[in-house]
């Protein structure tokens, strides 16, 4: 599986950024896929999951502001960011793996980073 991400960009506090990763290969719904994000200094944290059932998870600082969905049919998992918060300013990644779990080293399958940076 090759991942390929893109949305990130340069928004203000408050304002959504939707964050997409394209999936090659034909077993895509067969996998777990999640959002991780890391700042500089930081390590890779876990931001959202969604399972092959659809069943979601969420880090706690972004319940009720970032959605995370997939689109088995393109091949993709979107995450939409709304009320953004400089705190999220981060590279973020999308990953793809057998296990759902908010461990990145569970995942095997990783797209490049995409910044995002929120002003406050």
């Amino acid at each position: 599986v090759q991942l390929q991400a893109s949305g990130g960009g340069l928004v203000q506090a408050g304002d959504s950024l939707r964050l997409s990763c394209e999936a090659s290969g034909r077993t895509f719904s067969s996998y777990a896929l999640a959002w991780f994000r890391q700042a500089p200094g930081n390590g890779r944290e876990f931001v959202a999951g969604i399972r092959w059932d659809w069943h979601t998870d969420y880090t706690d600082s972004v319940k009720g502001r970032f959605t995370i969905s997939r689109d088995n049919a393109k091949n993709t998992v979107i995450l939409q960011m709304d009320s953004l918060k400089p705190e999220d300013t981060a590279e973020y990644y999308c990953a793809a793996g057998l296990a759902f779990t908010i461990h990145p080293g569970s995942y095997a399958f990783w797209g490049q980073g995409t910044l995002v940076t929120v002003s406050s």
